[in-house]
C-alpha cells in the first residue's frame, strides 16, 4: 500500500467560512448515507436533496428578509417623495440631514430601520459561498465519497507522481508546478476528482493496480466513482462545454442525449434563475427610474442569469446542477412565501414590528420608539442650528468689540511722537476740519 494513503482531511476552505462547509459538508454525507441504505449512490441526487435541505433551513431567514421587502413596498412612495422633495439640494449639508431625518421617521413609522432587509442577506451570503465550496470540491467534505479515492490512492505504486502517465493528467488538468505536492493525498484525490472516463482509463492502464481495487460488494472501485458522478449519463466532474465538445470530438462515447442534457443545464440555470427572481421582486417595492440604483436593479435582473449561463458552460456540471436545483426550490418556496405574505395585514405586520422594537430598547434602558413625528424632529434640528448660528454670531460680535476697545486704548494712551499719536492727531484736525465747513 502507498505510503501516503490514510492521510488527513482533502483540502478544504479556511477562514470564517471553513466551519460553515464543515457543518455543510457533514449534511451532504449524512444524505449521501442515507440514498445509500437505498442501494442509491449518486452525487448528483445528492446534490438535489442537499439543495432541497438547505433552502428549508434557510425558510425563516428568506421570510424575514420578504417581510422586509413587503414593507418596503408600501414605504417606498413615502421615501420618494421625500427624495424628490430634496432633490438637487443633497450636497447641502443641512438639507442632507433634513433628508434623513424624514427617512428616518418613515422607517421609524413602519416598525423597522435602514438595515432591517439586509441584515438576513447579510447572514444568508457566508452560507451560500460555502455552499459553493462543497459541491466544488465534495470530496473533501463528504467522507463517504472520499473513502473511494482513498482507496484509489491506496493501490498507486510508489514513485507514481513521477511518472508520465500521472504527469498527463496533471498537466491536462492544469494542476503542475511547486503548490501541487502529489506526495499528499489530499492533492491526488484533488485531481481524481476531476478525471474524464477516458482518463481513467488511461490511469488503470499505466497503474494496473488501480484497476484491482473493489468496493465491499466486488464492484470495481473505479466504476463506482464513474457511476456516483453520473446523473442521467452526465459526469457532473465534467463542464457541459466539456462534455459538447466531447460530442463533436468522438471522445468518451459521448451521445448525442448526453450533449443535449450539458446544453440543458446553463439554459435552465439562466431561465430558472430569471424566473424566480422576477417572484421574488413580485413584493419587493417598484421603484421609479427616478430612484437611485432603480435602472441598474433592472438591468442585473436581466445580466446576472445571461452570467449564470455563461458561467454554468465554463464550471462543473455538479455547480449548475445545484444553481438548477436551487432556483427550481426557489420557485416552489417563493410561490408558498407569496400566498403566505399576501394574507399578511400590513398594520399588525407594522405593530409587531414596534413592539419588537421596543423590547429590545427596554433592555438596553432606553424609552420606547415615538412613531415618525417628522415636524417635530425637523424643528428640533432646525432650533439646534438656530442656536449654533446665534452663538457663532456672539462670538464674531465678542470679538469685534474687543478688536474696537484695543484700538481706542491704544489711541488714547499713545505716546508722544509715536505713530499712533501722529494718527491721532490727523484724525483730530480732520474732525475739526469737517467741523469748520459746516
Amino acid at each position: 500500500m502507498n505510503s501516503i494513503a490514510g492521510a488527513v482531511l482533502l483540502t478544504k476552505t479556511g477562514g470564517i467560512l471553513g466551519p460553515i462547509a464543515d457543518i455543510l459538508g457533514w449534511i451532504m454525507d449524512l444524505l449521501f448515507r442515507f440514498t445509500s441504505t437505498f442501494g442509491i449512490l449518486n452525487i448528483g441526487l445528492c446534490i438535489i436533496l442537499f439543495t432541497l435541505v438547505t433552502k428549508v433551513l434557510m425558510i425563516p431567514l428568506t421570510i424575514k428578509q420578504q417581510k422586509s421587502s413587503k414593507l418596503m413596498a408600501v414605504m417606498q412612495p413615502e421615501i420618494t417623495a421625500i427624495q424628490k422633495k430634496y432633490k438637487g439640494k443633497e450636497s447641502d449639508q443641512k438639507y442632507a440631514m433634513m433628508m434623513q431625518t424624514e427617512i428616518k421617521a418613515v422607517y421609524e413609522k413602519y416598525g423597522t430601520s435602514m438595515t432591517g432587509g439586509c441584515l438576513p442577506l447579510l447572514i444568508q451570503m457566508p452560507i451560500i459561498f460555502a455552499l459553493y465550496r462543497v459541491i466544488y470540491n465534495i470530496p473533501a467534505y463528504v467522507q463517504s465519497v472520499r473513502v473511494y479515492y482513498e482507496a484509489v490512492v491506496s493501490k498507486l505504486p510508489s514513485g507514481y507522481e513521477a511518472s508520465q502517465a500521472f504527469t498527463d493528467l496533471a498537466q491536462a488538468h492544469k494542476m503542475v508546478g511547486e503548490r501541487f505536492d502529489y506526495t499528499n493525498v489530499n492533492t491526488v484525490i484533488d485531481l481524481l476528482y476531476k478525471l474524464t472516463g477516458q482518463q481513467w482509463d488511461s490511469l488503470v492502464n499505466a497503474f494496473s493496480s488501480v484497476g484491482q481495487a473493489v468496493t465491499e460488494t466486488g464492484v470495481r472501485v473505479v466504476d463506482a466513482i464513474e457511476n456516483m458522478q453520473n446523473f442521467f449519463g452526465l459526469n457532473i466532474a465534467y463542464t457541459p462545454l466539456q462534455v459538447i465538445m466531447n460530442y463533436f470530438n468522438k471522445v468518451d462515447n459521448t451521445t448525442l442525449m448526453t450533449a443535449f442534457a450539458a446544453l440543458c443545464i446553463p439554459l435552465l440555470a439562466g431561465l430558472s434563475q430569471w424566473y424566480s427572481t422576477k417572484l421574488m421582486t413580485a413584493n419587493q417595492p417598484q421603484q421609479s427610474e427616478d430612484a437611485p440604483g432603480a435602472n441598474m436593479m433592472k438591468s442585473m435582473n436581466v445580466t446576472m442569469p445571461l452570467m449564470s449561463v455563461f458561467f454554468c458552460f465554463s464550471f462543473a456540471s455538479g455547480i449548475g446542477l445545484y444553481w438548477v436545483a436551487q432556483s427550481v426550490f426557489t420557485i416552489i418556496q417563493q410561490v408558498g412565501i407569496n400566498s403566505y405574505l399576501n394574507k399578511v395585514d400590513i398594520d399588525d405586520l407594522v405593530q409587531k414590528n414596534i413592539e419588537k422594537t421596543n423590547k429590545k430598547r427596554a433592555k438596553k434602558g432606553l424609552p420606547p420608539t415615538k412613531v415618525g413625528n417628522v415636524d417635530e424632529m425637523l424643528k428640533k434640528i432646525e432650533a439646534k442650528e438656530e442656536k449654533a448660528e446665534q452663538a457663532q454670531m456672539a462670538k464674531i460680535a465678542k470679538t469685534k468689540s474687543i478688536v474696537e476697545e484695543s484700538t481706542k486704548y491704544y489711541n488714547d494712551n499713545a505716546k508722544p511722537g509715536s505713530l499712533a499719536a501722529k494718527a491721532n492727531m490727523v484724525s483730530k484736525y480732520n474732525e475739526k476740519h469737517e467741523k469748520g465747513k459746516k
